[in-house]
Formats: structure tokens, C-alpha cells, sequence
């Protein structure tokens, strides 16, 4: 058998594998017989079906399963003796030529990049920071009043906050458009639901009051038929409604869950939950910048077979979420979060590989009881958790992040970046 590997260029390299026939021969005569004496078929007790039959029926699979693995230990013996490691699945293609009681096969694969890495030293790294301050808390709580305020109906000209429902029409070159029309629409005003053209000219009217203006659609609008084209619309506000927000009071804490009204108790949850938040947000940022920030200083090509490996595995979602039964073979998107996401990857087990930074039983454990305690029983979460090997992986992934977001700015040169809460949070309404 022949294990020279050839380099092709890149990361694509192709080998020669053989197989003598005599082995395959051997081991298909072997599985047939053992097939045999188990086989039933119509007027044949068990074990006594004709070998013929038995061929006829199994022959070609079990021909098939043989010949796959005899390729496979023959690849992994060429691959061992190369001390390559080989990225996807390879192509392989039967060979002419081959000599006598030999079967020959060509193996076309990709293998794992070599990644070099600039020195961290020389890296400039933020570690981002937010401190939850008491106005914070403060506007918590009023965002929770407004979730929780009752809607009355007021006689006046409406505002940001209130919620309105209107009558519109909508015409591009005087002719109806899908959706472009509604009975008793709600929405409410200053949230940005609706587009800005249409807020502005609804804004300050009355209940029974009307406006007509023009709006153009953005160029990337959803129907793409109306996209970047200017609408005129008619627009009558039906009723304004305005929320009357609850009195901070003993009831209020009750209903957040405070079994005994305690106002500064309240308080307290509510800021520990945000800096729990918080947390969470930091460490999303933090790992995103640091990898982000990684990737740029490491050079290294993508196999195209784990590319096409995530994309596979990307579809799925990316039809759900899009609506449709089966996104574009070649969506240049689905195609590019593929390739940040096998070039992550390989870049984490290079540096988890190289700096001992696997995760630890104790971290992951750690990992799992803080999760637990933002429920109400944190026994159950922990034994719901470990008793799945399959969540363990996803906490073990996590932490695995986070070693290697740890030692980047260990060994990088970092500076701290304060970031508001308001834009950490998203800007909260």
C-alpha cells in the first residue's frame, strides 16, 4: 500500500490507498456466513436459506461495508504514518490500473491549518466594565410600574408612551400595496415599531383627528416590491390611551414576587438580578472582543470542508427563522457566519491544546450552580444539568470560552473600558 501523501497546494492533499482483494473477499464470505446462519425467508427454516439467496439479498451491502472500512483503516494508516490530521470527510474515487489482487482508491481531503499567533504581549485588549448605580435601579423600577400600568383611555393629543390605535391607507402610485393598510391598529408611540415618517405624523393628534403624508420605505425593507419607493398614506387616530402607572407601594413589591411587601427588599432583588445581567452582558462582550481581536492577530486558512459542515448544521435554524422551508444552497450570509464560526473554533482548540486551558470539573460545576440560583429550586437545575452529558458539553463550552477570554487578557496588554448601563442594557424602554 502506498502512503505517500502529496501536497496539492493550500490545505488539500491526496493519497493512493490499496486494498488487496483477497482481504475483502475473505471478510464479505466471512459476515455472509454468519448472515446465514441467522437468515430467514419464506419456506426456509432459520440458517437453512441457500448461500445463493443469502448473497443475492446481502451481498451487495455487506460488500459495500467492507470495502468502506478496509478504506478507512487504510486512510487512518497513511494518515498516522504522515501524522496528519485530516478536516471533513474525504472524496474518494476508484483508481484503473491497479495491479493484480489489488483495489486501488485515491483520497482527496483537507487537514488542519498550522495557526501562528502574534505575540500577546504586543496585543492591546479592553476588559469591559459596568457598575450598576442607583439611578439604575431607579429606572428599573419605573420600567417596571410602566410594564404593569393599566391603559385608560384620555381625551387629549397624544405623546410618546401613550398607546394609539389608528386607521391608515397606503398607496404607492395611487395603487394599494400589501399591508399597506389597517382598521384599529395599535402600537405604541415613541418605541420605534412603526417608521419614524409615520410616528412624526400621527404624533400630536387627536382621537378623531387626521393627517395625510408621505413616507419612503428604507432600501433594505423586508417587502422588497415596496423597498427605497415613496408611500402616501392617510392616517386616522381612533383612540389614545395612556398608562396609569401603579403606586409604589407594599402591593406593588408583592406582585414582583416579595411575599412581604418590603419595599427595600425589592430593591435589593431587583439590583441583584440586574448586576447578574449585567454580568452576563460583560461576558458576552468581552469574549466577543477578545476573539474578535485574536482572529485578527492569527493566520491561518479554513478547511472548505468544516465550512461546509456548519453550514449544514446552520440550515436548519436559519429556515426557521427566515420563514422558509429550506434557505439558498449558496446564502453568501449563512455561508459567512459558517466560516467566523469554524475559524473561532479552531482557533479555541489550538490555544485550549497548547495552554492546558480544558475546562475543570470544579469550574464547570461552578458554572452550573450559578446558573442554578436565578431559580426558585437550584437542587433541581443542578441535577436537571448534569444529569444530560449533552448539556454538560454546552456548560463545558462555555467555560472552555471563558479560559481562553481569561488567559488573552492575562498575557495581553489590557486596558479597562467602562461601558454606561444604558447601552449595555440595550436602552431599555
Amino acid at each position: 500500500m502506498h502512503t505517500d501523501i502529496q501536497d496539492l497546494g493550500g490545505l488539500q492533499r491526496r493519497v493512493d490507498l490499496t486494498v488487496p482483494t483477497g482481504e475483502v473477499e475473505r471478510e464479505v464470505s466471512q459476515r455472509l456466513a454468519r448472515i446465514a446462519r441467522q437468515a430467514t425467508m419464506p419456506g426456509f427454516r432459520r440458517g437453512k436459506v441457500p448461500m445463493k439467496m443469502v448473497v443475492a439479498s446481502y451481498g451487495s451491502q455487506v460488500h459495500a461495508d467492507v470495502m468502506r472500512e478496509k478504506l478507512g483503516d487504510a486512510l487512518t494508516s497513511a494518515l498516522d504514518a504522515g501524522k496528519v490530521r485530516i478536516a471533513g470527510v474525504p472524496r474518494l474515487e476508484a483508481k484503473t490500473g491497479a495491479d493484480d489482487g489489488q483495489i486501488a482508491f485515491c483520497a482527496t481531503f483537507e487537514v488542519y491549518p498550522q495557526i501562528q499567533l502574534a505575540e500577546l504581549s504586543k496585543l492591546e485588549l479592553k476588559r469591559f466594565t459596568c457598575q450598576v448605580s442607583e439611578s439604575d435601579v431607579d429606572n428599573s423600577v419605573q420600567i417596571l410600574r410602566r410594564q404593569r400600568a393599566p391603559r385608560v383611555t384620555v381625551e387629549r393629543a397624544c405623546a410618546d408612551g401613550d398607546r394609539v390605535t389608528v386607521d391608515f391607507t397606503g398607496t404607492v402610485d395611487g395603487q394599494p400595496f400589501e399591508g399597506g393598510a389597517a382598521k384599529d391598529f395599535a402600537f405604541n408611540l415613541g418605541e420605534g415599531r412603526m417608521l419614524p415618517e409615520f410616528e412624526r405624523a400621527v404624533r400630536g393628534l387627536r382621537a378623531g383627528e387626521s393627517a395625510e403624508f408621505d413616507l419612503t420605505f428604507p432600501a433594505d425593507y423586508p417587502a422588497a416590491n415596496i423597498a427605497s419607493r415613496t408611500a402616501h398614506f392617510a392616517a386616522k387616530l381612533v383612540r389614545v390611551e395612556a398608562a396609569e402607572l401603579p403606586a409604589l407601594d407594599a402591593d406593588f413589591a408583592r406582585a414582583l414576587g416579595i411575599e412581604d411587601g418590603d419595599l427595600a427588599r425589592m430593591r435589593a432583588d431587583l439590583r441583584t438580578n440586574l448586576e447578574r445581567e449585567v454580568a452576563a452582558r460583560l461576558r458576552i462582550r468581552n469574549r466577543d472582543h477578545v476573539f474578535e481581536a485574536l482572529l485578527r492577530a492569527a493566520h491561518f486558512e479554513v478547511p472548505q470542508a468544516l465550512v461546509e459542515e456548519e453550514v449544514q448544521r446552520l440550515r436548519p435554524a436559519a429556515a426557521g427563522a427566515s420563514g422558509q422551508a429550506e434557505p439558498g444552497q449558496d446564502d453568501p450570509k449563512l455561508r459567512l457566519v459558517a466560516l467566523q464560526r469554524v475559524r473561532v473554533g479552531l482557533l479555541i482548540g489550538e490555544l485550549v491544546a497548547h495552554n492546558g486551558l480544558q475546562p475543570r470539573q470544579e469550574q464547570v460545576r461552578k458554572e452550573v450552580e450559578s446558573i442554578a440560583r436565578r431559580y426558585q429550586n437550584p437542587s433541581e437545575v443542578i441535577h436537571w444539568y448534569l444529569s444530560s452529558r449533552e448539556r454538560v458539553q454546552e456548560i463545558e463550552a462555555a467555560v472552555t470560552e471563558d479560559n481562553v477570554v481569561n488567559w488573552a487578557l492575562s498575557h495581553a496588554n489590557v486596558s479597562e473600558a467602562a461601558v454606561p448601563f444604558d447601552e449595555l442594557m440595550g436602552g431599555r424602554k
